[in-house]
């Protein structure tokens, strides 16, 4: 589904210059959860951002479902994106003039889908994380735990087939980490679906099928999970 060769990417110039991807490679298979871990600024979300297509690579090759994005103008990248990759990003990115069944619904949308249908397919996902009754509320309304359950919904309302994740689970507590856990889960049983995950959170490392962990931008082992579907979201212990 997703395969990165030899990528770098760099950012600033001259002595300020900074080498944040080094020669990464690595692959993403369909049906299954790969985990990407390591230290802060080790280069996970700029690789994260780079197979997403938000970002651009300065070497290298990432291709998904055998489309290169390198050759890809930016309105084939958009057009892309809309149909074939769903993003969570760790800071929301919700729309605070819209509803929450309307941030949800944004992805529809953009494909031609009508407001009416929107609305029903945003209000049936928001009824998987949880927060059907709130659908009317403005995004500020809501806690940031609820904000993130949105941007989930949001990443998969259209049924894309890649699911890239940043931090997904920072902000839910056990219980709604399990749903939302359960819910990639879902998706990435699908034989023609893969869900990609940056994280520090170890709670949810028992449900990866593969983890990838990087260090100081390369890709430093990838390590097969042997058991990846968890019973239960992993509770912390209180001190």
């Amino acid at each position: 589904m997703v395969d990165v060769r030899a990528v770098e990417k760099s950012f600033g110039d001259g002595p300020d210059r900074i080498h944040v991807l080094k020669q990464v490679a690595l692959q993403a298979h369909t049906g299954e959860i790969l985990m990407l871990v390591g230290p802060s600024g080790c280069g996970k979300t700029t690789l994260l951002s780079a197979i997403a297509g938000t970002l651009r690579v300065d070497a290298g090759s990432i291709e998904v479902f055998g489309n290169a994005l390198e050759t890809m103008s930016g309105g084939a990248l958009t057009r892309f994106r809309s149909t074939h990759i769903g993003f969570i990003f760790q800071q929301f990115n919700l729309i605070p003039t819209l509803t929450v069944a309307e941030n949800v619904g944004i992805p529809l949308l953009i494909q031609g889908v009508s407001a009416g249908r929107a609305l029903d397919r945003s209000r049936a996902i928001l009824d998987k994380v949880g927060l059907g009754a709130r659908w009317k509320e403005r995004p500020n309304k809501l806690s940031g735990g609820e904000q993130q359950r949105v941007a989930i919904a949001r990443a998969l309302v259209h049924e894309p087939p890649l699911v890239i994740c940043d931090e997904p689970t920072a902000a839910l507590d056990a219980r709604n980490g399990e749903i939302v856990l359960e819910l990639f889960r879902q998706v990435a049983r699908s034989p023609d679906r893969a869900v990609i995950i940056v994280t520090h959170d170890s709670r949810i490392f028992p449900y990866a099928d593969r983890i990838a962990r990087m260090d100081d931008g390369e890709i430093v082992e990838v390590r097969k999970q042997a058991h990846p579907q968890a019973p239960h979201f992993i509770h912390e212990h209180a001190h």
